[in-house]
């Protein structure tokens, strides 16, 4: 069984899109096993984000995932990291398939409403940004 952080950004959040992203990983075979709704500080999304920094993108992407609040979830299954990146879709929503999270949710490449793990050691590292063991479940 793998893990992997899914993230339902504040764009997602603010439009009422949290039971539709949980019912696409539902409906896929994919389980909650942890979440949790928070409000990042500006300095909390610059720490998640830090391999990011230094880029062009770094400052407008921290600022915006602080924003407002955001669903953080532990998604489990199998292959779940390949899974639920092809639920998501192109992180470009309009290269993104139809029928991805993506392709039907975002509004730009940045409030593309959700975030996932790319790796087995990012999908680790990220979760224990956001859970304790004791919070996961499953």
């Amino acid at each position: 069984m793998e893990r992997t952080l899914s993230i339902i950004k504040p764009d997602g959040v603010g439009r009422n899109l949290i039971g539709d992203v949980i019912k696409r990983l539902e409906q896929n075979g994919l389980k909650v096993a942890a979440m949790k709704m928070i409000w990042m500080t500006k300095a909390q999304a610059q720490g998640f984000y830090a391999v990011h920094e230094g880029k062009p993108f770094f400052d407008g992407l921290t600022d915006f995932m602080c924003s407002g609040p955001i669903v953080v979830m532990v998604v489990q299954g199998e292959n779940v990291i390949e899974q639920y990146r092809k639920l998501m879709g192109d992180t470009n929503f309009e290269d993104a398939e139809e029928g991805t999270i993506r392709r039907e949710f975002a509004t730009s490449t940045r409030k593309n409403v959700v975030h996932g793990s790319d790796s087995t050691e990012s999908a680790a590292l990220e979760i224990g940004y956001f859970f304790n063991r004791f919070e996961i479940v499953g």
